[in-house]
């Protein structure tokens, strides 16, 4: 069994890290900017004062924490993850970040002895609590081999899709999917419900066919019933495209999909829905088309 240091308890890292627990390692927990979750605690895990001293302690120094700059926070801080790490660690940013900047903090991990692995998560907390996360790993081999013990307690499909960075490039790609996917469901519903067409029996009758989808399936019920506590914050969507964006832009690609989806995303943060679920997009096609599928 492990000893894994855990920067980020919300509401993707702490199942997670539960799970993780579950099978048996021994965790070591920050508490530079927030107390450990008491249930954390009580079923072992340690808390320290600050990163530092997490990974002084820890094998592997796990990071999920919401964007580039609080992971860059967390690494190279004056008592960050940085200080405590050398030889024979390994550093696993699970958070959803630039690929760029992914590249630059591995070579400054790596200078200190330490080996670097960046492995985003898709799922959602709901996979984050079922331990069905898709993980995709950018690093090097025998980093990987070592740490894919952890993942397979934390997830289902795992995948080293090459060197450092290539784990959040793989990420970003799939957020353009599940956004354009999202997307396509709440025009469709839309559709459908304006034609006086009940959007309930729409969804059952396309869940059968070719358009089925696991967003059809979830989202598109999240849809229909109005439930859009998050499961995934607009706000962190809006984060990930504007990483495909400015991606693109460097890349010299044009991603017009992508860029609408977006302003969808943009519409809703101005109504106030910077912390529905992504789900809550077809919101925003609702107050364009002033009309809305649940009759509310």
């Amino acid at each position: 069994m492990a000893k894994i240091g855990f920067i980020g308890t919300g509401i993707m890292g702490k199942p997670m890290a539960q799970n993780l627990q579950k099978a048996g390692h021994t965790l070591f927990l920050s508490e530079h900017h927030d107390p450990a979750p008491a249930d954390l605690i009580a079923a072992g895990a340690i808390a320290l004062a600050n990163p530092q001293e997490v990974a002084q302690e820890a094998e592997f120094i796990i990071v999920m924490v919401p964007d580039t700059p609080q992971v860059e926070d967390v690494l190279f801080r004056a008592d960050g993850v940085a200080a405590g790490v050398g030889t024979g660690k390994v550093v696993i940013d699970m958070s959803s970040i630039s690929p760029t900047a992914t590249k630059a903090f591995a070579e400054k991990i790596k200078a200190t002895g330490a080996a670097y692995l960046d492995a985003p998560v898709s799922g959602g907390e709901v996979g984050a609590k079922a331990a069905t996360l898709s993980i995709m790993v950018g690093g090097c081999p025998n980093a990987f081999e070592r740490a894919l013990p952890l993942f397979q307690a934390m997830g289902k499909n795992i995948t080293r899709v090459g060197g450092n960075g290539d784990g959040q490039t793989a990420k970003v790609a799939n957020q353009i999917i599940v956004a354009l996917n999202i997307q396509a469901v709440a025009e469709a519903l839309l559709f459908a419900a304006k034609n006086g067409a009940d959007p309930a029996k729409v969804r059952e009758a396309l869940m059968g066919g070719f358009a089925g989808s696991k967003i059809l399936e979830v989202h598109g019920e999240r849809m229909i019933k109005g439930t859009f506590d998050p499961g995934f914050r607009i706000s962190l969507h809006q984060k990930d495209l504007n990483l495909a964006l400015s991606g693109a832009r460097e890349l010299g690609l044009n991603l017009p999909n992508t860029a609408n989806a977006q302003q969808v995303f943009n519409t809703c943060a101005a109504l106030g829905g910077s912390g529905w679920d992504h789900s809550g997009l077809i919101k925003g096609l609702e107050h364009m088309a002033n009309f809305n599928i649940r009759g509310e």
